[in-house]
């Protein structure tokens, strides 16, 4: 007896049902999680991230700043700035619907409230370039074991990562919940190269004809 085929993947409007499902899913279920299961966990993923080799070696590092019930980048910000690298953070530009990056030197002068109130640089930062950029850490709602990245639903970093340098390591932090066994994509969207949990490393391995660009 021949086994069933797996149905295809959903396209069009069922492919954004599935997002807006899995989105709500995954939200719920980070929010969930007490105050201080999510300091443990923050502290947890900033330390397996900066023990990494690509964190050690990268020179100009894009980062993000928690936003909601985001894991806590702040100490893996503040590391970075203590070793010397170049930190650049995104700013949404509203009218290119593209992310800006701008270089962080004050973490409690330069941040303001921006896009949706995600912190974001302030625009008396200094620019920096797509190209300098050698590590970026790629925040999310839910990831799954093939890197597929389910984000906030405005495309930013699926426009983002393909204007990296090919081989700029793709880092995501995620508390364990946010681990699922597959998250609803499209052909375009990004993939990361590795997802660092509280507990664990899952290096992504991308099926064949994707490669996250």
């Amino acid at each position: 007896m021949r086994p069933e085929a797996s149905p295809p993947p959903p396209t069009g409007p069922a492919l954004r049902s599935a997002k807006l499902a899995a989105r709500s899913h995954g939200l719920a279920q980070r929010d969930a999680l007490p105050a201080d299961v999510r300091a443990a966990g923050s502290a947890a993923i900033a330390a397996g991230i900066a023990g990494l080799a690509s964190w050690r070696d990268a020179r100009a590092v894009l980062l993000t700043l928690p936003f909601g019930s985001e894991w806590n980048t702040r100490p893996l910000l503040d590391a970075a700035l203590a070793a010397g690298k170049l930190v650049a953070l995104p700013r949404v530009n509203r009218e290119t619907r593209m992310l800006d990056l701008f270089a962080l030197r004050d973490p409690d002068g330069d941040i303001q409230p921006g896009f949706r109130g995600i912190p974001e640089p302030r625009l008396s930062c200094p620019a920096v370039a797509t190209a300098d950029i050698d590590w970026v850490l790629v925040p999310g709602v839910a990831f799954d074991a093939l890197g597929a990245r389910l984000g906030y639903g405005g495309g930013f970093y699926d426009r983002l990562l393909p204007l990296l340098a090919p081989g700029t390591p793709r880092i995501a932090g995620a508390f364990d919940v946010q681990v699922v066994d597959s998250v609803p994509t499209a052909g375009h969207d990004g993939l990361v190269d590795l997802i660092v949990t509280e507990t664990r490393s899952l290096r992504c391995q991308a099926p064949p004809g994707r490669d996250g660009s």
